[in-house]
C-alpha cells in the first residue's frame, strides 16, 4: 500500500478553494442532522421551535420566549444526546482513520486494537462488582480508563528493541482484544440475571441513553483536543503510508510519529467508547467512504472523516429512537444494520480494500 508520490512534496496539496467548499458541506451536514435528531423522538418538534429554543439560550436570548415544555425537551434531553453522538462519531471516525494510516491496513478500528476490549471490561468490572455505586458516570469513566490502558499494554507488548512493528502492533492488539473479550464474557456469565447485567448488556451494545450534560461537559475535551492535535501531524501520517524506511529517508522519525499517532486515537477511541458504548462499524465505514471521495490525504479525510462520521451516529441514533418510539434501539445496533450492508458493498465493488 503505498501513495502515488516518494514524498510529501508529491501529494497534490488539497485545491484550497475545493477543501473549503468540502469542508463547509462536511459541516453544514452535521448541523442540519444535528438539527433533525433534535426534533424527532417520541414527541415529535418541528425544527422551527429547535431554532428557537437554541436561539433564545444564546447571549442575549430570553428562555421564557419558548414553551417550558418544549425547552426542557430540546435543550435539556435531546441535545446533550445529540452533541454527544456527533462526539462519539468524531471520535470514532478520526480514530479509525488515524489507524489505518499509521499501520498501513484498511480495516484497522479501534476493536481491532482491543482499545474496545479494555474500555468493555473496565466498564464491566466496575459495574458488576459495585465498586462505584452511586456515581453516575462511574461506567463512561471507567471505560475511558480501560481503554488507555489496553493502548498503553497493546504499545508495550509490541516493542521491539525500541521500535513499534506494524504488524507486532496488530498482532499484538488483536491478541490482547479475544483476551480481554473473554474475561468480560466470564463476569457477565458471573453476574447473569442481575439488574446490573441488563444495564451492561445495554451498554455493550452501544447505548446513548445515559446521555446528559454532565457526560457531554466531562467527554469533549477528550474528543476534541485530540482532533485538534492531529491536524498538525497529517503530515507524518501520510508519510507512514509509504513504509517506515522511506518516511525514516524523508525525515520522519518514525517511532515518535508511531506513538503520538497511536496515543492520540487511542484517547479519541476511549472518549467515544466511554460516551456511547462498544457502537461498531463507525471508524472502519465511514474512513473508506469519505477516502473514496477525497482520496488518502489525510490532510482532507480526517476534517471530512470527522464530519461525517458525526452526521452517522447521530442520524443512527435518531433513527433508533424514532422507528419504534417510545421503545428505543440501541445505536450500535443501527450502526451495525446500516454500516455492514453498506461496506459489504464496499468490497463487493473491491474499492475498500486499499489505501492508495
Amino acid at each position: 500500500m503505498s501513495l502515488p508520490a516518494a514524498s510529501q512534496r508529491a501529494i497534490p496539496r488539497p485545491h484550497r478553494r475545493g477543501f473549503a467548499l468540502r469542508t463547509a458541506g462536511g459541516l453544514a451536514l452535521l448541523a442540519g442532522c444535528i438539527g433533525v435528531a433534535s426534533s424527532v423522538g417520541s414527541t415529535d418538534v418541528s425544527l422551527g421551535e429547535v431554532a428557537g429554543v437554541l436561539g433564545a439560550h444564546l447571549p442575549g436570548g430570553d428562555p421564557s420566549t419558548v414553551p417550558a415544555s418544549i425547552d426542557a425537551i430540546v435543550w435539556q434531553v435531546r441535545l446533550p444526546r445529540v452533541l454527544l453522538a456527533a462526539l462519539v462519531g468524531i471520535g470514532l471516525s478520526v480514530s479509525g482513520a488515524l489507524y489505518q494510516s499509521l499501520l498501513r491496513n484498511p480495516l484497522a478500528e479501534p476493536y481491532l486494537l482491543g482499545v474496545s476490549s479494555g474500555a468493555a471490561l473496565a466498564a464491566v468490572t466496575v459495574s458488576s462488582t459495585g465498586l462505584a455505586s452511586g456515581w453516575a458516570h462511574a461506567l463512561p469513566i471507567s471505560a475511558f480508563v480501560g481503554a488507555l490502558g489496553a493502548s498503553a499494554v497493546i504499545v508495550a507488548l509490541a516493542r521491539v528493541d525500541g521500535r513499534l512493528p506494524v504488524a507486532t502492533l496488530i498482532l499484538a492488539g488483536v491478541a490482547l482484544g479475544a483476551f480481554l473479550s473473554s474475561i468480560t464474557a466470564f463476569v457477565l456469565i458471573r453476574g447473569q440475571g442481575t439488574s446490573e447485567t441488563f444495564v451492561l448488556l445495554g451498554w455493550l451494545m452501544g447505548s446513548l441513553a445515559r446521555a446528559d450534560g454532565a457526560m457531554l461537559a466531562l467527554l469533549t475535551p477528550y474528543v476534541l483536543v485530540p482532533l485538534a492535535l492531529s491536524l498538525p501531524l497529517v503530515r507524518w501520517a501520510n508519510l507512514l503510508l509509504l513504509g517506515d524506511q522511506q518516511a525514516r529517508n524523508l525525515g520522519v522519525p518514525v517511532e515518535t510519529a508511531r506513538l503520538a499517532l497511536l496515543a492520540l486515537a487511542g484517547v479519541l477511541a476511549a472518549a467515544s467508547v466511554a460516551g456511547a458504548g462498544l457502537v461498531g462499524f463507525v471508524g472502519l465505514v465511514v474512513p473508506h467512504a469519505v477516502r473514496l471521495v477525497v482520496g488518502p490525504d489525510n490532510r482532507e479525510l480526517l476534517p471530512l472523516a470527522a464530519c461525517g462520521g458525526g452526521a452517522f451516529v447521530v442520524l443512527c441514533d435518531a433513527l433508533g429512537r424514532w422507528l419504534f418510539a417510545p421503545l428505543e434501539v440501541p445505536v450500535g445496533i443501527v450502526t451495525a444494520m446500516c454500516g455492514a450492508p453498506f461496506f459489504l458493498w464496499l468490497l463487493r465493488e473491491k474499492r475498500a480494500v486499499t489505501l492508495e
